[in-house]
């Protein structure tokens, strides 16, 4: 406790004895006395109990790393320097407002993932509390007995027997994509943008999926789609300016404006959508027929989560149907648009690689009239699933996940996350971490080769988190990464494009982890088209 008190007589010597009493002379200035010394006592104690804890060098000891976390490529090169240095974890301090432990190991990594979902997991307010507004209660914000109900109610919306369902609408939207590819081809664009393209792809294909809505967004502008495009990027800007972190000052800015008037186009399009199909549910209640049964009619994510029912024969409201029609919408399309853009440069900077998938994918095709890629076909491309799985690891949409905990976790080595402290899940870090993975920075696909991986920890590989708290979507973000890669490589030859704005080839890409992983000015590939579409369709 000698450490502990020592911060404290810091603390209070920094701040002024005299300077807070005199504050507490009038109303205001008690409060604000009040808050300060709250605060710094907080901060004086997390301070104590994150000691366990190697701490990287702070420029002040107040603000601590304040300003030194940065959303670029040099940010990831940063996360890389931390993992060299200190193999599995340190702390680190935003200000003494954020307390964090990062972690970047696997056997670090486990114990917090893999703690129970229900009674000690929260959602921290950092990364998370940004979302609210946008995205309710939903099963990636909420916590408790609430988050194990709604988990138990969205499952049957993930099953085998619904996914099924969508890769028809995967190929659908696809090819829809590819018919703007080689129309660029024909006018002679060769070089095109990845993110632009396959952004408006899974948008498409998540609109299809969730609501059955034909958007044609790929062709033409949507309001509902460009509202989503803008919150995500407002998220992004909030996130990295301190004083927009407290809504009472957010707000009142240009950025907090424009973000409730692109939310009211959002929310406005869900509720519509949700209120119109539990009408025409009560319609077909009531003349016993079943709505879902009609010609060329499948249940989609809405209309499953409208059937749903609790062991108490309890339903979602239409609020708690439209939170996670919103999220699966946010989810789903940008982190599916990054997994397939990037498996798309790594398999464009890896010719003998995009090859041997190549092949694989025209031997399940031979002697078929259509090129189209069906459930059943998912299982039968082993190697192209290995380069998917690498690319997950070299390039993971998500960088890392946060937890809080409601009382202390025990890590390795008599280390303790203690209760209300941030952890923060660096999947990036795991992912390159050279004492968990050989050549880290390299794609190597054979590492998922099933005789490679016997070995391994359970926890190196997390794309999709892990644990209790893990992405309900992943088999749905899996089926549309097989589907689209296939059918890219079967229809196109993919080798390094030359981004404008650096004035070189996509080999010298600049990562930027945003939302998800993007790159520097886009990610540019040169396409050269291998099947006439003509030929194709016969």
């Amino acid at each position: 406790m000698s450490l502990l008190w020592g911060v404290l007589s810091q603390v209070l010597s920094w701040t002024g004895l005299c300077q807070l009493m005199f504050l507490a002379c009038t109303g205001l200035g008690a409060v604000v006395a009040v808050v300060t010394v709250r605060l710094l006592v907080r901060h004086a104690w997390f301070t104590y109990r994150l000691s366990c804890f190697s701490k990287p060098h702070a420029n002040f000891w107040l603000l601590g790393h304040l300003g030194q976390m940065q959303c670029t490529e040099e940010g990831l090169l940063q996360v890389d320097d931390l993992v060299q240095r200190y193999t599995h974890s340190c702390s680190w301090f935003l200000g003494p407002f954020y307390h964090l432990v990062r972690l970047f190991h696997p056997d670090y990594v486990k114990p917090l993932l893999m703690a129970p979902g229900t009674s000690i997991t929260v959602k921290d307010e950092l990364i998370y509390g940004h979302l609210r507004p946008w995205l309710g209660q939903s099963l990636l914000l909420c916590n408790g007995e609430e988050w194990s109900r709604r988990r138990r109610l969205l499952t049957p919306a993930f099953h085998f027997d619904i996914l099924k369902n969508y890769v028809t609408k995967f190929n659908t939207s696809t090819n829809i994509m590819h018919d703007k590819w080689r129309h660029l081809v024909a006018k002679g664009t060769t070089n095109v943008e990845m993110f632009d393209h396959v952004t408006l792809m899974t948008l498409d294909s998540l609109l299809k999926c969730a609501f059955s809505y034909n958007s044609n967004c790929q062709w033409s502008a949507s309001e509902y789609v460009s509202a989503l495009v803008e919150l995500s990027d407002l998220i992004i800007d909030r996130r990295q300016k301190i004083l927009h972190h407290w809504d009472w000052f957010y707000w009142k800015t240009q950025q907090g404006k424009q973000f409730r008037k692109a939310l009211n186009v959002v929310h406005s399009f869900t509720r519509e959508v949700v209120q119109k199909r539990r009408c025409l549910i009560s319609q077909h209640k009531n003349t016993e027929t079943d709505f879902t049964t009609a010609p060329q009619r499948k249940k989609d994510f809405v209309d499953i989560l409208l059937l749903s029912k609790d062991e108490d024969g309890q339903g979602l409201t239409d609020e708690e149907i439209q939170a996670e029609a919103n999220t699966f919408m946010f989810a789903g399309h940008d982190t599916t648009a990054s997994a397939i853009c990037w498996t798309l440069y790594n398999l464009a900077r890896h010719g003998h690689y995009q090859e041997q998938c190549r092949q694989e994918v025209m031997d399940l095709m031979q002697g078929r009239d259509r090129h189209e890629i069906e459930w059943e076909d998912l299982s039968n491309l082993p190697f192209t699933t290995m380069c998917i799985r690498e690319s997950l690891r070299l390039h993971s949409p998500v960088q890392a996940v946060t937890r809080k905990y409601t009382q202390d976790i025990a890590l390795p080595e008599d280390r303790t996350v203690p209760k209300g402290a941030i952890s923060l899940v660096s999947i990036y870090g795991t992912h390159h971490n050279p004492a968990v993975w050989t050549n880290p920075h390299e794609f190597h696909p054979l590492r998922f080769d099933p005789t490679n991986t016997a070995g391994r920890a359970s926890h190196a590989f997390i794309p999709f988190s892990s644990g209790p708290r893990n992405c309900i979507g992943q088999k749905f973000a899996l089926a549309e990464l097989r589907v689209v890669v296939a059918l890219t490589l079967l229809r196109f030859r993919l080798t390094l494009g030359v981004n404008p704005q650096l004035g070189s080839r996509s080999g010298g890409v600049r990562r930027l982890p945003q939302l998800v992983l993007r790159a520097e000015g886009g990610l540019w590939l040169q396409l050269e088209p291998l099947i006439p579409h003509n030929l194709e369709e016969c």
